[in-house]
């Protein structure tokens, strides 16, 4: 071969292999985007996480379901590990000029969860199925449009990537004496009017027993008690739309986002959530977080970088007796009353119980927050 022919060579071999790494650059950058993540991910709706990732974005792996289907197996554990604290070290998304002067917008602009982040993955099928009572080990629910309600009589039962609607007295309650119910990417609510409690619906999630349930990634809307429960771990959920109505008493219903009516023998922890009350004081209003002693001493809960806002007060933190009460980098929103709660940021707090600390709140402008001695 002649210089010149190697030359040319040369030359189309060099043009072979840029277009070849040009191709490759060009087809990893587009693998960014849903659209891509069902091709990088074989089981997407349950290993991927939401298409705009919180801190603990990654779902659980429930191997061996398939969409519409209700199956029974045992899934693989959720980015948390366990039913313990998931593993978040608070909001992201924040700008870094914002993270600094520590004000946020609002829940979004400062990375906290919305409707964006949190509900189904993947497309559902509709099931009607009234009352449904579980009653299988392991069973795993996963792209269900229910219309109805579920009752759990049995251990380990994951409900994920489907709707509720419900107008019985709860979305799903696990029944005393059970464990390991999970609840991820889910959206739970009901019809505003239709529900047993003269019309309206009590809660969303009810915990029954003394097991951890786990609530992650979430849309929550119109229950009186949305997220009910003494122990648990309810992270990255967006509560939201709570309505108010008259119980079968003639009474307001109180309301609040997430309700703890104490003596619990587990751990309660709520984290990175955006809770939201917007229900008027005149209208029953208690919290968006209540930690209530009703039924014994509040113990053990964490409180850790959550969006509030609403409520009679934003936190009612336990009360006389309160000990183990971890409340850390939460941002108190004033947009239903100036002082986030209608009367004020927190009340109940004891700052004196073993283990109860108060450190990093904030309101969403930046002020920190001291609460008043109780």
């Amino acid at each position: 071969m002649s210089p010149t022919s190697r030359d040319r060579g040369r030359t189309a071999l060099a043009g072979a292999l840029l277009a070849a790494l040009l191709a490759l650059v060009t087809s990893c950058s587009a693998g960014g985007g849903d659209d891509d993540r069902a091709s990088k991910c074989p089981d997407t709706a349950l290993t991927c996480g939401p298409s705009t990732a919180s801190p603990t974005a990654a779902g659980p792996s429930a191997g061996g379901t398939t969409t519409g289907q209700a199956t029974t197996g045992s899934p693989a554990t959720s980015s948390s590990g366990t039913t313990g604290p998931a593993a978040t070290a608070g909001p992201s998304g924040a700008s870094t000029k914002q993270r600094a002067a520590g004000a946020c917008a609002s829940p979004s602009d400062c990375g906290f969860p919305d409707a964006s982040t949190t509900g189904p993955r993947i497309p559902m099928t509709r099931h009607d199925v009234g009352a449904m009572s579980i009653r299988t080990d392991g069973q795993v629910i996963r792209g269900w449009d229910i219309t109805g309600s579920l009752d759990v009589y049995a251990n380990d039962v994951t409900v994920i990537d489907s709707r509720i609607t419900s107008a019985n007295w709860w979305g799903i309650n696990l029944r005393s004496g059970f464990h390991g119910l999970r609840i991820l990417h889910t959206v739970i609510t009901a019809v505003p009017g239709k529900g047993p409690d003269n019309g309206g619906v009590d809660y969303a999630v009810s915990n029954m027993g003394s097991s951890s349930v786990e609530v992650g990634w979430c849309d929550v809307s119109v229950y009186g008690d949305a997220l009910s429960m003494g122990q648990g771990n309810l992270h990255d959920n967006y509560v939201h739309d709570i309505r108010p109505f008259r119980n079968l008493g003639g009474e307001w219903q109180h309301t609040n986002a997430v309700i703890s009516n104490g003596g619990n023998s587990g751990h309660l922890i709520i984290r990175h959530n955006t809770l939201l009350n917007p229900t008027g004081v005149s209208q029953g209003a208690s919290a968006s977080i209540g930690l209530f002693a009703d039924t014994g001493v509040v113990k053990n809960a964490t409180v850790d970088h959550n969006w509030l806002a609403g409520g009679a007060y934003a936190l009612y933190g336990g009360g006389e007796g309160a000990t183990g009460i971890q409340v850390t980098g939460n941002v108190f929103s004033r947009q239903y009353h100036p002082a986030s709660g209608g009367y004020g940021v927190v009340a109940a707090w004891n700052a004196t119980g073993a283990g109860n600390v108060w450190t990093d709140n904030r309101m969403s402008d930046g002020t920190s927050i001291a609460p008043e001695a109780s």
